[in-house]
């Protein structure tokens, strides 16, 4: 909503585990050429008023037209944030709801203070938790069949 809202970078185990996160959508999304992975720093452009920068984002090949020379055009159809001390209240609830207000799909909070991921997927316009889970399970993640992650891994 036009509120400049600018944090610290990342601190390594975030770096570590966004990588983590990163490789496994590659590999079970783009190398199969399901559409394409980004992350940070790239600007998602929602409108004039409302840019954000997700860790991590997916969009589907169908929607590669969002996908434009200098940023993102629209809602990507997966968002990744990964949590910090700084970022908290910004990802869960400010971020949730930019998100949710621009039509992003699915959206997965990862929690590295407890080694746990969130599956979040929009129902009539609100996130609904689709599941989650912790170190050491793996999961595989809802709406991306394929996409499992060794979760021991990504927070090793």
């Amino acid at each position: 909503d036009g509120v400049l809202d600018v944090t610290p970078s990342p601190i390594p185990r975030h770096q570590r585990i966004s990588r983590r996160i990163e490789f496994a959508l590659v590999r079970a999304l783009e190398e199969t050429g399901q559409g394409e992975v980004f992350d940070a720093p790239l600007d998602v452009i929602f409108d004039i008023h409302n840019v954000a920068q997700p860790d991590i984002m997916f969009i589907r090949n169908e929607r590669a037209s969002i996908v434009g020379p200098k940023n993102i055009q629209g809602a990507p159809d997966l968002v990744i944030e990964i949590l910090s001390s700084s970022t908290r209240r910004t990802d869960v609830v400010l971020k949730s709801k930019l998100y949710a207000q621009f039509g992003v799909a699915s959206y997965w909070v990862v929690d590295p203070d407890i080694d746990r991921i969130d599956f979040y997927r929009l129902d009539a316009g609100i996130y609904r938790l689709a599941r989650n889970a912790s170190a050491p399970t793996s999961v595989e993640a809802p709406d991306f069949p394929g996409v499992v992650l060794a979760l021991a891994d990504i927070f090793k």
